[in-house]
C-alpha cells in the first residue's frame, strides 16, 4: 500500500547562499520501477497466487477425484492459501506502519488507528456476511489479529522473527491444554452469552481459541509476515538466506512430523472429499485448534489446519518460498512481469476477490458452509 504524502516545496536558495550539493542521479532501473517496486510487485504477485489458490479449494474438485499434477496442486493449496494470505497480511501492516523502520510520533499513532480502523471494518464485515449468508468468514478472524498485531508494530526483525518462533513452538500446546481444560459445557457457557455468538456463528471464543482460523495460534504467521517485511526483499543475499530457511522449515517440519506420526502426518481432510468449512469433522480437527475429543498424539502431525507446529513451521516455510519465489521472478524477469499484470493485478485487490467469490457462491446456491475446503 502506497502512502500519499503532501509534497513540500522547497525554498529557493539566497542570492549569496552556497550552492548546494546536487543529488546523485537516479538508475534508471528505480526511477522505472526497479527492485523497490518489484519488490512490492512480487508481494501482490504471491498475494494473487493465494486468491487463485483459494478458488482451486472452494469451488474446485475435492482432492480424491483429482490425480497426477492436479491432485499436487489441489493438496499444496489446501491450507496453504490461507496461510499465505495471513502471512502477507502481517507484511501489509507493516507497509501502513512503516516498512524497514517503524513510524513514530504523530505519524506513528496515525498508523495504528488506521490498522485498528481497518480491523473494526474487517470485524463487521465478516459478521454482517456471517448473518446473511452463514458459515464460516475468515475476515472477522482478521480484525482480531490486527488487534493483537499492534503492539508489535515497532519491534526490529529479530524480535519479530523470535516471537513468531516463540508462538509457533507454544500456543498449540496451549491451544490444546485449554480446550481440554475448558470443556465443551464450558464453551458452551461462554458462548450462551456472547452477542458475538447470537449474531453470527462465530463468536469470540471461536476468533480466539476454537474457531477455523483461531487468533491463538494463526497469529503466528501474521508475526512472521511482519517480519518479513522488516527485510530488504530486493538484496539477493536476503533471497538466498530466506529461501534456505523456507526449504528447511518446510522440509523440517514435515518431515519430522511423518518420522513421528507415520505416514498419515500430513492427510490432508480433502483427501476424504469431505467438506471442512461445514462438517462436524472439520469443527473437530480441520479448524486450526484442538477440541477435547482429540488426542495429544494428533499433536504430532502436520496437515493443513490442524494448528499443530509442524503444520505451522511448516506453511510458513512454504510461504516464505513463495513470497521470495515471487519477488525473484518479478525482479528477474521484466517481460514475465509485464505478461502477468492480469495477476498481478488481483493481488492488489485480494479482499474484493475474496468477497466478490463468496457471494458468488452464495448466489450460485453454494454457502460457505457447504463448500469444497476451508483454504
Amino acid at each position: 500500500m502506497t502512502q500519499i504524502r503532501p509534497s513540500q516545496e522547497t525554498p529557493a536558495p539566497q542570492e549569496n547562499s552556497p550552492p548546494r550539493h546536487a543529488a546523485p542521479p537516479q538508475s534508471a532501473g528505480k526511477a522505472a520501477g526497479g527492485p523497490a517496486s518489484g519488490r512490492l510487485v512480487g508481494v501482490d504477485l504471491a498475494r494473487a497466487l493465494a486468491v487463485f489458490g483459494m478458488y482451486i479449494v472452494h469451488i474446485g474438485p475435492a482432492l480424491s477425484a483429482t490425480s497426477g499434477a492436479g491432485s499436487w496442486v489441489r493438496y499444496l493449496a489446501d491450507g496453504h492459501s490461507s496461510v499465505l494470505f495471513a502471512t502477507l497480511a502481517g507484511f501489509s501492516l507493516m507497509l501502513i506502519a512503516g516498512r524497514r523502520e517503524p513510524k513514530t510520533g504523530l505519524a506513528g499513532r496515525q498508523a495504528k488507528a488506521r490498522i485498528a480502523i481497518r480491523a473494526v471494518v474487517l470485524l463487521a464485515l465478516g459478521t454482517v456476511l456471517a448473518m446473511e449468508y452463514g458459515g464460516v468468514i475468515i475476515l472477522g478472524f482478521y480484525g482480531v489479529y490486527f488487534l493483537l498485531a499492534l503492539p508489535l508494530l515497532r519491534l526490529p526483525v529479530r524480535t519479530l522473527a523470535l516471537i513468531a518462533a516463540g508462538l509457533a513452538l507454544v500456543t498449540p500446546q496451549l491451544a490444546f491444554a485449554l480446550n481440554s481444560l475448558l470443556g465443551e459445557s464450558v464453551q458452551q457457557s461462554i458462548n450462551a452469552y456472547d452477542p458475538l455468538k447470537r449474531l453470527s456463528e462465530v463468536g469470540a471464543l471461536d476468533l480466539l481459541l476454537t474457531g477455523f482460523y483461531p487468533a491463538i495460534t494463526w497469529l503466528s504467521f501474521v508475526v512472521a509476515g511482519m517480519a518479513l517485511a522488516r527485510l530488504d526483499l530486493s538484496a539477493v543475499s536476503v533471497q538466498r538466506r530466506l529461501a534456505v530457511l523456507g526449504a528447511g522449515l518446510a522440509a523440517g517440519a514435515y518431515g519430522l512430523s511423518l518420522l513421528l506420526a507415520g505416514k498419515d502426518a500430513l492427510r490432508s481432510m480433502a483427501q476424504d472429499g469431505k467438506s471442512s468449512a461445514g462438517s462436524e469433522a472439520a469443527s473437530s480437527f480441520g479448524s486450526g485448534s484442538f477440541p477435547t475429543s482429540r488426542s495429544a498424539s494428533e499433536l504430532l502431525s502436520a496437515g493443513p489446519h490442524t494448528g499443530t507446529t509442524f503444520d505451522i513451521v511448516g506453511s510458513v516455510g512454504v510461504a516464505i518460498l513463495v513470497i521470495v519465489g515471487a519477488t525473484v521472478l518479478m525482479d528477474r524477469l521484466p517481460r514475465l512481469r509485464r505478461l502477468a499484470k492480469p495477476v498481478i493485478a488481483v493481488g492488489t485487490m485480494s479482499l474484493t476477490a475474496y468477497v466478490g467469490h463468496f457471494l458468488a457462491q452464495s448466489l450460485l446456491g453454494v454457502s460457505a458452509g457447504e463448500s469444497t475446503q476451508v483454504s
